[in-house]
């Protein structure tokens, strides 16, 4: 059966520079991905955008492709990057105008549609930046047959950069739904990166951590089995558990959703088949909803933060006082919001000043830039010499800086354009699916069921696996059993029933009277927990100090809870 072997250099605009050259000199491949978009990185752009409407796109891009595009060309691989943002059209002009400089011959072709702002007002969007829809794969797909060695995309869906040239190879139809949900999840897999290869991943001690973590590639056959691997002699390690890490990564329910079809996560098998070698099958899909989700953006307001050290004795005392002092002084004009947040990272009987320290970090939020910015920063900084003893900050707060809102849209796929510019300029219009269906009903965990049997306090981290995440103001924590685990199916069972949504509220209290539900994933071992509105209105205007969730999941682990003795490893 015919394989091809597409790998990934970016999860983020902004993710290591050297990653598009060490894919290609590290081994062989068919095709190289990179994913520079991002739910914060649409509104960076937005901004770019109103400053210079030639801009718009991941310019770190054409960068590491001005080192890369001969080599590319020499070895016969083809690029497939939403770097376009919203600029898809800009930046495949300024790919070209870079292969005549370099004298390199390239076919550049760029998918575009999913811009709406021009239809902001018409769709009852009033003040977004950015709008902008998730196409799927059948664009990329069409640009590759055309003969595109390099495509550029806008906002597509992160999976759909894989999945694109494997319609493209195997000729995947519309309804080829187990085939295609198996493209998505190996999609899902690829586009953040180093996330599949053991980073951010609760068991690194178990991964090779000497030298940087190799990119994923992944050698995708006809029937839609593949096998996730990296390249030889690069750091880093591909098991069956950092593959399930990224997995459950920034999903809901089992049943994942993208334009092209729902992929059933419930169905996936991983298999460890070889060293740094994980086999995805199984994998079954069912058709995609009517409708695709539009990404907006908008400029809320004005924000500063000021972060208060404070050492030695009476931490709580010393932060409630400059609290008062602060709500005075801004009492003639108070912020539309303002948050406190103590960090205890004080210990007793410190050997260093560090280790004597807390943290109390103030943020403050509106639409006046004069109130967070001068008002904000006199009046903390005016305490100097009239306030807690060893008064200091981290660093002086600034003049306030804008931030973004996050929300989600919906409209039915046919609303939106989904249009390929081949290399030879000809435009070709993208039809939607051709049958479309609401998701089914998710499977839930959190039973309720109460364990029988002897109990130890530990942290919940002895026994499992987390990797958390954000969409938009929603947080995510996938949580497993790893596979090493002598008594896995039993360990996953009692976590199953027990990891309840009270219980989840009860060991992340933040959480608490917040929408909170958990879904099985049993071939994973895993379970999937989603909770609403955690992160406020997305990571540029929340003020919690892990804005995207990224550590949740290693809070979690760290609560004591009361384990089965006999599923402790």
């Amino acid at each position: 059966m015919r394989t091809i072997r597409i790998g990934n250099c970016s999860g983020f605009y902004g993710d290591r520079f050297s990653a598009m050259s060490e894919m290609l000199e590290g081994g062989p491949l068919d095709y190289l991905t990179g994913d520079y978009l991002a739910e914060l990185t649409m509104l960076i752009l937005g901004k770019d955008r109103q400053k210079d409407p030639s801009l718009g796109y991941a310019k770190t891009f054409l960068r590491q492709l001005a080192g890369c595009l001969t080599l590319a060309r020499q070895r016969g691989v083809r690029i497939v990057t939403n770097a376009g943002g919203l600029n898809p059209a800009g930046l495949a002009q300024a790919i070209r105008a870079l292969a005549t400089e370099q004298g390199t011959e390239v076919a550049v072709a760029h998918v575009q549609g999913d811009d709406l702002i021009g239809e902001a007002a018409a769709h009852g969007w009033p003040g977004a930046l950015t709008a902008n829809a998730y196409l799927g794969a059948f664009g990329i797909a069409e640009a590759l047959n055309a003969g595109a060695d390099i495509v550029v995309t806008g906002r597509v869906t992160d999976a759909a950069l894989t999945l694109g040239p494997a319609i493209a190879e195997f000729g995947w139809e519309r309804t080829d739904f187990d085939r295609l949900a198996a493209g998505v999840v190996v999609g899902h897999i690829l586009e953040c990166g180093t996330q599949a290869t053991g980073g951010n991943f609760s068991g690194f001690a178990t991964v090779d951590t000497t030298r940087p973590l190799g990119f994923p590639l992944a050698e995708v056959s006809a029937d839609g089995t593949a096998v996730v691997t990296k390249h030889p002699g690069t750091g880093g390690a591909v098991t069956v558990d950092t593959v399930t890490a990224q997995l459950v990564y920034e999903v809901a329910g089992p049943h994942y959703a993208n334009p092209d079809v729902t992929a059933c996560l419930d169905t996936v098998e991983l298999q460890q088949s070889g060293p740094d070698r994980v086999r995805v099958s199984a994998v079954r899909g069912v058709a995609p909803p009517p409708t695709t989700k539009i990404a907006l953006n908008s400029v809320g307001g004005w924000r500063n933060t000021v972060e208060f050290v404070l050492t030695g004795l009476d931490i709580e005392e010393k932060a409630s006082w400059v609290r008062q002092q602060i709500t005075q002084a801004l009492d003639a004009r108070p912020p539309a919001e303002i948050v406190w947040d103590l960090a205890r990272t004080d210990h007793a009987d410190p050997a260093t000043q560090s280790a004597a320290s807390a943290v109390l970090r103030c943020c403050v939020k509106d639409p006046d830039p004069a109130v967070v910015g001068r008002a904000f920063s006199s009046a903390a900084i005016e305490l100097a010499l009239a306030s807690y003893p060893g008064f200091h900050v981290t660093a002086p707060p600034g003049p306030g800086a804008p931030f973004g809102i996050y929300r989600a849209a919906y409209l039915p796929q046919e609303m939106v354009p989904h249009v390929v510019i081949r290399p030879d300029g000809t435009p070709v219009d993208i039809a939607p699916p051709p049958v479309t269906a609401d998701p089914p009903d998710e499977a839930v965990a959190g039973f309720g069921r109460t364990h029988e049997g002897l109990e130890v306090e530990v942290p919940l981290g002895r026994l499992v696996f987390a990797r958390s995440g954000d969409k938009g103001g929603t947080a995510n924590v996938g949580v497993w059993v790893p596979v090493g685990h002598p008594r896995r199916a039993e360990a996953y069972a009692w976590l199953r029933d027990w990891l309840t949504p009270t219980v989840v509220s009860r060991l992340l209290p933040e959480s608490a009277g917040l929408g909170i539900e958990v879904f099985a994933l049993p071939n994973l071992r895993a379970v999937n927990i989603v909770i609403e509105g955690l992160l406020g209105d997305g990571v540029a205007s929340s003020t919690r100090f892990d804005p995207q969730a990224k550590a949740v999941g290693e809070w979690l682990r760290a609560r004591t809870v009361n384990l089965p003795k006999e599923l402790l490893p």
